[in-house]
């Protein structure tokens, strides 16, 4: 929401008990909802006085029958808010006439179970506006009006202040979104008025039965703001009763709606606690299928590594052997400690020893030939002679690693 905005609620709710949680409310329901608007204004009490209330106006939309409409509601919270229970009305078109049930009277006050049990720290706008959109779609507040009686206006009453003026209601237009029917209709509602809920012996639009709940506790320090009494408008209205069976009904309905609530609020919570039983269940037994798994490679690693054990005993112990019969033995002489399969591999090692000999002997003739221990006559007479031996030498190994078949 723009600071902007933020700033007008703020200043609108200024003189408000509970600020923060208020503005909170509010900004959660304009922001779901943006066909809803808000405003500060003089709302009238049953006893005459009257307070400048935060109002928040628009339309919600409801599903009945596979359709959706918008339908046209008003919201007064009070200064004390959320502490109690804001005053809902639902404000019809010139084109719509209301429908009496047990959740909405005849001057379009609505009455539900959640503002009766409304709890401060726990209750808010934007759920109550959710349980309006399921009510409404199980018992439609309003229906559209024959068409000879859309001309007339729709008149004015005490109960349900017109905050926008005469032509307040106009603004609000609840037609389906994608029923494919023109015009301000409501094809799903019934065209003609009657006692909704329950039915009752009076003329059309008279009142029906009114759950005990109707007049639920309003805020402190108003004396005229105790709510609609259904019984004293029946009692002063010539149009329609009240009696003790209405009553009754109506009493069996609401605790029927508690219980019902209540029960599925269980059900909801031992279903979400046996889907975690059964999910740790599942990690359990994935668990255990693991751990049993890694017992097993564990075991085989066990037997393998018991194997590898005993044959390292064994072969130390034949090391030991080894080494007790070598330090036993005679002195080995160095011409017998190389021994050969073969005699032409015999031949090939003496070459290569007698050339390794040559070698060096060359090497150090000339390291005498450079220290002055030999003259270069003498130098020269042995390295033609070590020479020809070398060639020769390399001449017969070569020969015998060609006869081997050795490679090189």
């Amino acid at each position: 929401m723009p600071a902007i905005e933020e700033a007008e609620i703020n200043k609108y709710l200024s003189k408000y008990k509970n600020v923060a949680a208020t503005r909170k409310d509010v900004v959660d329901v304009l922001t779901t909802y943006r066909s809803l608007t808000y405003d500060l204004q003089k709302f009238v009490f049953n006893d005459g006085s009257s307070k400048d209330l935060f109002t928040l106006q628009g339309t919600i939309p409801v599903v009945y029958k596979n359709n959706t409409y918008y339908i046209p509601i008003c919201i007064w919270l009070m200064d004390t808010h959320p502490q109690n229970a804001p005053m809902c009305f639902v404000k019809p078109t010139p084109t719509m006439q209301i429908k009496v049930s047990m959740y909405v009277d005849h001057n379009g006050k609505v009455y539900l179970p959640y503002l009766h049990d409304w709890q401060p720290h726990r209750s808010d706008l934007l759920s109550l506006i959710q349980v309006m959109i399921v009510t409404f779609g199980d018992h439609p507040p309003v229906y559209s009006k024959p068409k000879e009686q859309v001309a007339a206006p729709y008149p004015t009453n005490s109960f349900m202040p017109q905050p926008g003026g005469q032509g307040a209601a106009n603004s609000f237009l609840p037609y389906p979104s994608s029923s494919g029917t023109g015009g301000g209709n409501f094809p799903p509602y019934p065209t003609a008025a009657g006692s909704f809920y329950p039915p009752s012996g009076g003329p059309a639009g008279g009142s029906g039965g009114y759950p005990p709940y109707m007049n639920y506790p309003q805020p402190g320090g108003y004396s005229g703001s105790a709510g609609y009494n259904p019984a004293a408008s029946a009692n002063s209205s010539s149009t329609g009763t009240i009696t003790e069976e209405h009553i009754k009904a109506s009493l069996i309905s609401a605790v029927e709606d508690k219980l019902r609530r209540r029960i599925q609020e269980k059900v909801n919570q031992y279903q979400a606690e046996i889907e975690t039983l059964n999910r740790t269940k599942q990690e359990l037994v994935e668990g255990s299928a693991k751990i049993d798994a890694i017992v097993t490679r564990l075991g085989r690693e066990q037997v393998d590594l018991q194997k590898n054990i005993s044959i390292l005993r064994d072969k130390e112990e034949e090391l030991k052997k080894s080494l007790e019969t070598l330090e036993n033995a005679e002195a080995i002489d160095p011409d017998e400690a190389v021994t050969t399969t073969a005699p032409l591999y015999r031949q090939l090692l003496n070459a290569y020893a007698d050339e390794a000999a040559t070698e060096d002997a060359i090497y150090y003739l000339g390291e005498g030939l450079r220290g002055g221990v030999i003259d270069l006559e003498t130098f020269l007479k042995h390295v033609r002679t070590l020479s020809r031996k070398q060639f020769i030498l390399r001449a017969t190994m070569q020969k015998c690693r060609q006869k081997a078949g050795l490679a090189g």
